[in-house]
């Protein structure tokens, strides 16, 4: 049998041929035309299928013979194919084992008959799958590195982003590294197996005692492949270790000088507690920074009228986008701890309006197809949009509706307001400012106006009084325009002071509320308190005039109420460069930062600032830079000295007298305001001046009438 096995074997070289082609198959996924480029070109299908019969047929004769006279199992082992049929889907997804080329790809060729060659075929394929194992487990050792990394970074609030953003493509280019290796290998590995399984079998064909050496060979390379590969994962690794010792290094250097700078709000941070290395701030009792807090979301941007013109609307996205610029260019950003926004629910702003009006704007076009009409429109008559001259929808004139955004936008101004005041209230932040859009001081129960569709302060007061159980809270409107929205939600609640300072002038500027008799009904009769300027703009309001009105007024009133924390309605259109009909006061942007530091000795200096009014945009950048600066606790600008010791102008002492007589009746601090007697001794001299220099400038007037009248005008 082993003398006609051997002639058998001289005589089917193109079979043995074809068969090394089905094997180089198995060992990897390269074409036969590139690694054996001659066997499409042997045999004819006739001869090949007589070679496969006999060979069969021969195979056969030798296992019964060997089977009958020995009595042993046979010495080979099962073919690679057979092996292929056992091997279970999970394993291949689990080794990553490559795929075989379908059948319709290879040459219908026999196995090689060589038990030596089948040998080392399986040997071959075992040692590849024990290399891939281990290197899986090595590639998934790197990635929990690369993690252990990514979580030592996250936390480290002092790295800048940019910094960040390079080592992150810089550990992904590592990672990627074993991933290429280990595709580079496998490939070499297949190409590797066919190229010497040719050799084997051109080995059996002449003798067989150079197949060990070619083991040996072969050992060689297997073992110099592996020694490789390992050295690639133990630099890899090492190089994981070298970045940990970096970021270690930076962070143990930078140490609470960079504490303030913080992750972007786009990210969030992610420490699970089951991670290996050690956090860096693990000895510290808590790694939270009470300081400052900011809000603001882009979503808010989105708010613009249909018609893209931000020249006729003054109420645009660029407001509390140019803050945010000024607050990023001074670095009081980076002072400050920047909180993530939310869009408030729709119970949150049901706490001051009514269920038509929280879903007419507070719902997207979808939700409210679905709504019930009656519950939508109320018992609203009047049509709710209109048609706006620059072609766009709107409310009225001034507020104008974007269909697709402008719910979502107003939704978010009330709940980053909520989520700030919030914070502050439960002290894990000192105090803080709010940039947002749309305001909201002059939305009432039922409408929107004015700019405003939803009241963020006043949502957020009752929020904390009913949700946090906050007892006594003091809201201060600023903006030059009286908040009729907040006065209306409290204007019979003893729980909540509302105080506001704006321009009144009996009635005729915009909203045409805010009398200084308005001072609340029933229980919460004397907790609203309206300093309303009257005269127009002769002269206009000043520092001079706003300082007068917190010392005389504000301050003794909150001071008595005892507040718990304080909410400001910071419009700002009260800051010179506003025209007159959006303000035209000369108030400066300091003077603000003033005012508010005048605020934080209140409520142990839980005051909470969000943006109102206010569309000149230098003049809104100035004053949140100047309000900042104090609540930072920064120093401030010092005010000249004779604003500091100037008296009022004629018309706002008509105001403040007003106002003091009225509360002085609630507030036992509030006494009814007299000028002091210097200034009045100051204040008459001035006006016996005047009266004397006209009372000379007419004497040397001419009598002529013609000339007298313009003269008269101008002086």
């Amino acid at each position: 049998a082993s003398s006609s096995f051997k002639e058998k074997q001289k005589g089917e070289t193109p079979s043995l041929r074809q068969g090394v082609a089905l094997a180089g198959q198995y060992g990897g996924n390269i074409p036969p035309s590139s690694t054996h480029p001659h066997i499409a070109l042997e045999g004819k299908p006739n001869s090949s299928h007589q070679a496969l019969l006999q060979h069969l047929l021969l195979k056969e004769q030798m296992r019964q013979q060997k089977l009958l006279v020995t009595g042993a199992v046979p010495l080979h082992p099962q073919s690679p194919l057979a092996a292929k049929e056992r091997v279970s889907p999970g394993i291949r997804a689990a080794h990553k084992l490559p795929r075989h080329r379908p059948l319709n790809r290879t040459q219908s060729a026999p196995l090689p008959q060589s038990t030596l060659a089948q040998l080392v075929i399986q040997q071959q394929h075992q040692q590849f799958l024990e290399k891939q194992k281990q290197y899986q487990q090595q590639i998934h050792m790197n990635k929990m590195l690369s993690k252990s990394i990514e979580q030592l970074k996250q936390p480290g609030n002092h790295l800048e982003e940019a910094e960040e953003e390079l080592h992150g493509d810089h550990s992904m280019q590592e990672e990627r590294a074993p991933t290429s290796g280990a595709s580079v290998r496998a490939e070499s590995s297949s190409a590797g197996v066919d190229d010497r399984i040719g050799q084997q079998v051109g080995a059996v064909k002449v003798k067989e005692e150079p197949l060990d050496s070619d083991e040996d060979v072969q050992t060689q390379q297997m073992e110099s492949g592996e020694q490789a590969a390992f050295m690639q994962q133990e630099f890899l690794a090492h190089q994981h270790v070298h970045q940990l010792q970096i970021y270690q290094a930076q962070m143990s250097t930078v140490g609470m000088a960079g504490s303030d700078k913080h992750r972007p709000l786009s990210r969030t941070p992610s420490s699970p507690a089951d991670s290996t290395l050690p956090h860096p701030d693990m000895d510290q009792p808590s790694q939270h920074v009470y300081t400052t807090g900011v809000v603001y979301d882009s979503l808010m941007l989105k708010h613009q009228c249909m018609c893209g013109n931000y020249a006729n609307h003054p109420e645009h996205a660029g407001r509390i986008q140019s803050i945010w610029s000024r607050l990023q260019e001074t670095g009081l950003l980076n002072k400050c701890e920047r909180i993530r926004g939310r869009k408030a629910s729709l119970e949150e702003i049901q706490l001051v309006h009514s269920e038509h009006h929280s879903l007419l704007y507070g719902t997207s076009p979808l939700n409210r197809q679905k709504l019930d009409p009656r519950k939508l429109l109320g018992n609203v008559s009047q049509k709710l949009f209109s048609l706006l001259p620059c072609g766009g929808l709107g409310v009225d004139s001034d507020t104008v509706w974007n269909e697709l955004h402008s719910a979502g936008a107003a939704r978010m101004a009330v709940g980053c307001v909520i989520e700030l005041a919030a914070r502050v209230a439960s002290r894990e932040l000192k105090n803080g400012f709010a940039v947002v859009r749309p305001p909201g001081h002059h939305a009432e129960e039922s409408t929107a106006m004015g700019f405003c569709f939803f009241n963020s302060i006043a949502i957020t007061a009752k929020y904390l009084r009913d949700k946090l159980n906050i007892g006594k809270i003091l809201i201060v409107d600023l903006d030059v325009h009286h908040g009729n929205g907040t006065q209306q939600a409290f204007y019979a609640d003893p729980s909540i002071l509302y105080v506001s300072l704006h321009r009144y002038d009996e009635g005729n500027f915009f909203p045409g509320s805010g009398a200084p008799n308005e001072v609340g009904s029933g229980p919460g009769e004397g907790y609203n308190i309206n300093i309303a300027w009257t005269g127009g703009l002769d002269p206009p309001m000043g520092d001079v005039e706003y300082l007068t009105a917190f010392r005389t007024v504000i301050m003794p009133a909150a001071n008595e109420f005892d507040p718990e924390i304080v909410l400001v309605s910071a419009g700002f259109d009260a800051v010179e460069g506003h025209d007159p009909p959006l303000g035209g006061y000369k108030v400066t942007a300091k003077c603000f930062g003033h005012l508010t530091k005048q605020l934080l000795k209140l409520a142990d200096g839980r005051v909470v600032l969000a943006l109102e009014g206010g569309h000149d945009l230098t003049a809104i950048c100035d004053a949140s830079e100047a309000c900042i600066n104090a609540l930072l606790g920064n120093e401030l600008e010092p005010l000249p000295e004779d604003i500091v010791h100037q008296i009022p102008n004629m018309n706002a002492i008509a105001s403040l007298k007003k106002t003091t007589e009225i509360q002085s009746k609630y507030w036992k601090s509030v006494e009814p305001y007299s000028v002091p007697v210097d200034c009045a001794l100051a204040e008459s001299q001035k006006q016996e001046r005047e009266e004397t220099e006209t009372v000379s400038a007419m004497a040397s007037l001419s009598v002529d009438v013609e000339q007298c009248i313009p003269q008269e005008g101008s002086r």
